[in-house]
């Protein structure tokens, strides 16, 4: 999903939105530095396995928090699976010219099918391997999308002419979105948002030795940063494209999201090309979705179900109702799917913002902060998903203007 809704929102913004690409490779080291070192070194001592873990036992909550946070995890699970389905549905439908609501089926029921039967052991293995292919394909074939446009030079000549607020660190005026306010909001959702990601921490849970911290940080943000302003350059040089009119976006809502597949296809015309990338795309989307469902099945199969519904479930009563979360988790969130949003980013932040709102304060409290109690963090996770969740729907619905990201709207 980020691989194209980065581009989309270069494409749709322009340079204003540049800050992403610092904020989001910022977040990974500040997870590792910040929550990892001190949480992976408890975890070893405790036990723990999840966030859900630590949270019950930190605050002496084996049900209330370990509730909450599962539930906030389904949420947020669902929403990021909305935009995964929407990318899967956005590749199929340029490679092999099917309509939207046949090719989310279709990348639904692949992506269900392997998680229900092949479960963590074939999530952990094509997660590495797809990991892998998302980075080698991005740093091959941004750059030619990048030369096809002109080159940064021209694209940025490009820009200026047509508007010289697109290559302004940020924007100003009537109707701007990225003015200085919403990106600091914007800047610190990113850091810290994606940080407190209930499945990035358990990633760094289960890192065997915790040596491996010691350069993780530098090179985690170093790899995820030159990806990231690829991804934005190209996105970049599809306003040039579509300006000169060498590529036509299709006419659909999130048209932008589309910018980055038609570049390609303007730089490559090559139907074997097209097809290597359509994996690349595919596989950046597979490493996130099956993951995701797989949280959802956990959630709600160990977190909810076993350990406050059915503590006595044995752990074939558990199996089944993982596999049937994850089933019910998939066909919801491919109806959600099918009017998708203008711009994917929407739904990314969404996410995010969610995950700022309910988990940041009880876990930078719980490890940095003797005095944190039961009630003070249930009630920081209680009001900030509800919080964030009513927030959200103004923003998403646009039933009202606000001047900073939704998630912030609580404190």
């Amino acid at each position: 999903m980020s691989l194209l809704g980065v581009s989309g929102l270069g494409f749709r913004f322009a340079w204003p939105t540049i800050w992403e690409q610092i904020a989001v490779p910022l977040s990974i080291a500040f997870c590792i530095i910040v929550f990892g070192v001190k949480m992976h070194t408890v975890a070893k001592k405790a036990g723990y396995l999840t966030v859900q873990d630590y949270l019950a036992h930190r605050f002496e909550s084996p049900k209330s928090h370990r509730g909450l946070s599962a539930v906030s995890g389904i949420v947020v699970s669902m929403i990021y699976l909305a935009g995964q389905y929407t990318t899967i549905s956005i590749v199929l439908m340029w490679l092999f010219g099917l309509p939207h609501w046949l090719a989310l089926i279709i990348g639904a029921a692949i992506v269900t099918v392997y998680t229900v039967i092949g479960g963590l052991y074939a999530v952990a293995w094509t997660t590495l391997v797809q990991g892998l292919i998302l980075i080698l394909g991005v740093v091959i074939m941004a750059p030619i999308v990048i030369q096809a446009a002109g080159g940064i030079t021209h694209i940025n000549d490009v820009m200026a002419a047509a508007s010289p607020m697109n290559v302004d660190p940020w924007a100003s005026g009537a109707g701007a979105v990225f003015t200085p306010t919403y990106i600091l909001s914007f800047f610190l959702l990113l850091t810290i948002g994606l940080a407190c990601a209930p499945h990035v921490i358990n990633n760094i849970l289960a890192v065997k030795d915790a040596k491996y911290f010691k350069w993780t940080p530098l090179i985690a943000f170093a790899v995820y940063g030159i990806v990231m302003f690829l991804l934005k350059f190209s996105g970049f040089a599809g306003i040039v494209l579509v300006k000169d009119g060498l590529i036509t976006l299709p006419k659909v809502p999130n048209a932008s999201d589309f910018i980055f597949v038609y570049g390609v296809q303007y730089a490559m015309p090559s139907m074997f090309l097209w097809g290597i990338f359509a994996v690349i795309v595919l596989a950046a989307v597979m490493s996130t979705t099956d993951r995701l469902m797989l949280t959802i099945g956990t959630y709600f199969s160990w977190d909810i179900y076993k350990k406050i519904l059915n503590p006595t479930a044995t752990d074939m009563h558990v199996l089944l109702v993982s596999q049937i979360s994850v089933i019910i988790a998939a066909v919801v969130t491919l109806l959600l799917a099918i009017n998708p949003p203008d711009m994917l980013v929407w739904l990314i932040w969404a996410g995010i913002g969610i995950m700022f709102a309910t988990f940041a304060v009880p876990l930078l409290a719980g490890l940095y902060w003797r005095g944190a109690t039961h009630h003070g963090a249930l009630a920081a996770m209680g009001l900030g998903l509800l919080a964030s969740l009513v927030f959200g729907g103004i923003s998403y619905f646009k039933l009202a203007k606000l001047p900073m990201h939704f998630s912030f709207m609580h404190s």
